[in-house]
């Protein structure tokens, strides 16, 4: 029996990085699991992974920053799987790295959707199921950029601060329903992403990306750079009975680093 043995998970984002190792990891952990991303192609790709070992899992392509279709992502899952469980808002886009005074609006208007309304879109869609089935957890995939703050990312932090904000909110409104509603605040986070951010960062402060690297994982007392396993492992367990008194908390996984 794994940890998520008879449940059905939501991740979005699912097509590559976190959102599709947190996929693999549900799945294996005994979800159903309904993988959404815009890219159509990806999105097989990772649910073809899941059924050579032996899980389940649909692909919905969606860009879920839009109203309609994260309704139809809730939807078709409920239709596939017959019920919904588990929420994990994944999806988002880290946005330009520019000084605020050169950020664009039109930017700033993507990121937060892409970011924040995909996560309160997701969950205006998914609860009324969770209350109906009188159990339910969301885990929104925030960053330390949300807590701490990291320059030239106004909007990205603005978005990621509005996750860990809208979890508290929700906790506290959802928790009669028994539905519990925790954020995940990664650090560094090995893989493409970071190393775009890295080289974005370095060109917008004159240094070399090397001495950028060494500095993201300096902070870390660990010093290493955490994994998307990490974040998927506790994601999982988040939604696990194991969890069940846990509710309105955002979580660093960041190898140490002082919030």
């Amino acid at each position: 029996m794994g940890l998520l043995t008879g449940r059905v998970a939501i991740v979005t984002g699912a097509s590559k990085g976190i959102g599709r190792v947190i996929s693999q990891v549900f799945a294996r952990e005994g979800a159903r699991v309904a993988c959404a991303a815009r890219s159509a192609d990806l999105l097989k790709e990772a649910v073809a992974d899941i059924e050579r070992d032996g899980g389940q899992a649909i692909a919905v392509a969606s860009d879920v920053s839009r109203e309609e279709d994260a309704r139809r992502l809730v939807a078709e899952t409920i239709e596939q799987f017959g019920s919904l469980d588990c929420l994990i808002n994944n999806a988002g886009d880290s946005g330009p790295t520019a000084p605020v005074q050169d950020y664009p609006l039109d930017d700033w208007h993507y990121t937060i959707n892409s970011c924040l309304t995909s996560t309160y879109l997701c969950a205006r869609f998914s609860v009324p199921a969770m209350i109906a089935a009188g159990r339910g957890a969301i885990v929104n995939i925030a960053s330390m950029a949300g807590r701490r703050g990291l320059p030239y990312r106004v909007g990205y932090c603005a978005a990621k601060a509005g996750q860990i904000g809208m979890t508290a909110g929700l906790a506290v409104e959802l928790g009669k329903h028994n539905i519990t509603v925790n954020a995940i605040a990664p650090g560094a986070v090995a893989g493409d992403r970071i190393d775009r951010v890295i080289a974005s960062q370095a060109d917008v402060r004159g240094a070399s990306v090397e001495q950028l690297r060494k500095a993201f994982v300096a902070r870390a007392p660990l010093g290493r750079m955490t994994t998307p396993e990490d974040i998927a492992r506790l994601a999982a367990f988040l939604c696990s009975d194991h969890a069940r008194n846990i509710s309105g908390q955002c979580i660093p996984v960041n190898a140490g680093e002082p919030s």
